[in-house]
């Protein structure tokens, strides 16, 4: 799990916590307005587990700044659902409540989901899942997990974005070799549908365009991880993150010369 990723489960665990100890649970209505969300995941891939979270502007709590002064902050409380194989398709579906119900009046606030590596024995021994390939679709303006700007949308939500498989060697703090996923927004990617009511995930990974990376041995100043991009070329990136750009351009190019 990578730090950004962390966060996001902190969030996610602190805003759960802060109304649980009360009991002000949520009850969905099971023939309320629901959000359809249906996740098609490629075949070397997993789904990652369905987060849905929930607001409430009636049971609240006292927050402080970092001046040590009190404010009012909204509750949240994380609903745990199930998703359903639609057929025998490899499509994955779930059906998120808009309406919390309960006392406390909860709104369906966002949800995370996403894509992940089940599986790294292809990339060799003692590789271990990285991070990437995960989604917040925001519901509302509230506060949220995640960082960076989330991509507005008016009315349902399409997302068909590339990934790249990523191997990273690392060895500063500890050998370590990961497997994640490549696209343009790392590790989320976050949309603002106010009125969505289906999200449609279909990722698309180009598994035939893998770039590695290799790490500095030594804490330098102006040391930073080399990129062995699959056409042959190499760069290194103070971001600590391949290029998307350059992997699309590499892809296309690629398919241009074979449609020839």
């Amino acid at each position: 799990m990578t730090v950004s990723e962390l966060a996001v489960f902190f969030v996610f665990s602190t805003f759960a916590l802060d109304v649980s100890a009360r009991g002000d649970g949520l009850s969905p209505d099971d023939d309320g307005e629901k959000v359809i969300l249906r996740v098609k995941v490629p075949s070397e891939l997993a789904a990652r587990e369905v987060e849905a979270l929930y607001r409430s502007t009636v049971c609240t709590s006292v927050a402080y700044d970092m001046d040590g002064n009190p404010y009012k902050r909204d509750g949240y409380r994380q609903l745990d659902v199930q998703s359903v194989r639609e057929g025998d398709t490899n499509v994955l579906r779930t059906e998120l409540p808009v309406d919390g119900g309960g006392r406390c009046r909860w709104r369906l606030s966002n949800v995370t989901f996403g894509i992940r590596y089940g599986e790294t024995s292809q990339f060799g021994e003692g590789v271990v899942y990285g991070g990437g390939g995960g989604v917040i679709v925001l519901f509302d303006r509230s506060n949220s997990p995640g960082s960076g700007t989330a991509i507005k949308v008016e009315g349902d939500v399409d997302i068909r974005p590339d990934y790249y498989p990523w191997l990273s060697e690392r060895f500063i703090g500890g050998y370590r070799k990961d497997a994640s996923l490549a696209t343009s927004r790392s590790p989320y990617i976050r949309y603002l549908a106010l009125s969505a009511r289906r999200v449609n995930f279909e990722p698309v990974l180009h598994s035939g365009y893998l770039v590695r990376s290799v790490g500095p041995k030594i804490q330098r100043k102006g040391d930073f991880a080399i990129f062995h991009y699959p056409d042959g070329s190499s760069s290194t990136d103070g971001w600590g993150e391949p290029s998307f750009r350059k992997l699309q351009e590499i892809r296309k190019a690629a398919e241009l010369e074979s449609a020839k």
